[in-house]
């Protein structure tokens, strides 16, 4: 890391709350541009693969439901 670089700070709840915005296409350009400044990229693709997986097992739960019935 260079010295003039700023550590990043964000949180992986910040890195969650970004994606789950993401999911649904509502982000605000100034958002996205604090969100490009501050996250961590590693959060951010941990993040998306959580919330892909909960996404997936919500479809597969509702199926589950809907097929027993």
């Amino acid at each position: 890391m260079k010295s003039n670089e700023q550590p990043r700070k964000a949180s992986f709840l910040a890195s969650m709350k970004a994606v789950f915005w993401s999911f649904f296409g509502v982000r605000k350009r100034k958002d996205y541009e604090h969100d490009a400044a501050n996250l961590n990229p590693f959060h951010v693709i941990l993040a998306a693969l959580l919330g892909v997986a909960i996404f997936i097992g919500v479809l597969l739960f509702v199926v589950k439901l809907a097929v027993a019935q």
